[in-house]
């Protein structure tokens, strides 16, 4: 397939993710689109961030998360979210496991999957189920498109939604790396921002391997028609003795 035809279909998926966000956020921190790579088995890394909406509602969250081989490597995580919506307090588990089926390369489509739900920590009520494929296209060793499209059900309205995403990175320097996202869910909802799109952009700034921190802004980011802003910190445990990423795939 040639470089004119990825490109076509690149388009062509942006175009169906503009008519079909998950509640949970995915694994590239405090953004929500996720690309399709997973990290090196045996490495683990603890993701979290401070978010204040311009209507009073706030989330603390931390997510943990490792790679495993039981039979093909996994990422497991472990999300806490410590929430404040319309004055309530809340506080949210969600496991998360995620696989690798195509990786990713420049000029080629990357895919995987990843599934989980969310829980009340309070009470241990079921409060969601989802599934997303994540697809990466590296246009060079420092841009690439994540394009997700997956399920979600609500389970304490009892509905299901279509979700979908598409985020574009840059690493326009060897430490500075730009993003910028639009994703929603799609279905029935008597309040018009919950299926509304919604948008981040932020910047990364990661000085080394092990650490990095993020200054994002978003709109709408929760369903509730409020701007956002984040602050967030990723430290990675890489496997002992191996190389760093960007040496291993040659890419951001």
């Amino acid at each position: 397939m040639g470089w004119a035809a990825r490109t076509g279909i690149t388009a062509a998926i942006a175009a169906l993710g503009a008519f079909a966000a998950q509640d949970a956020r995915a694994a590239n921190g405090a953004y929500a689109v996720d690309a399709a790579d997973i990290s090196e088995v045996g490495s683990c890394k603890v993701e979290s961030w401070l978010s204040t909406a311009s209507n009073t509602d706030f989330s603390a969250v931390a997510n943990p998360s490792c790679v495993v081989d039981p039979f093909r490597p996994i990422e497991l995580s472990l999300q806490t979210i410590r929430a404040r919506s319309d004055g309530d307090w809340s506080t949210t588990v969600a496991p998360k496991a995620k696989t690798n089926f195509i990786p990713t390369g420049i000029g080629r489509w990357g895919l995987s999957a990843y599934g989980g739900g969310s829980f009340d920590a309070a009470t241990g009520e079921a409060l969601s189920a989802f599934a997303v494929i994540p697809a990466t296209l590296r246009l060079s060793e420092t841009m690439r498109i994540n394009v997700n499209g997956g399920w979600l059900w609500d389970r304490t309205v009892d509905r299901h939604y279509l979700t979908y995403g598409i985020g574009f990175d840059w690493k326009f320097t060897d430490t500075l790396q730009w993003t910028i996202e639009a994703y929603g869910q799609a279905g029935a909802s008597e309040i018009a921002s919950i299926v509304q799109p919604r948008f981040q952009t932020g910047v990364r700034y990661r000085p080394n391997e092990i650490f990095s921190v993020d200054v994002i802004y978003g709109r709408n980011i929760t369903g509730e028609n409020a701007n956002w802003i984040t602050i967030g910190t990723t430290v990675r445990f890489p496997v002992h003795g191996s190389e760093p990423e960007h040496r291993r795939t040659g890419h951001l």
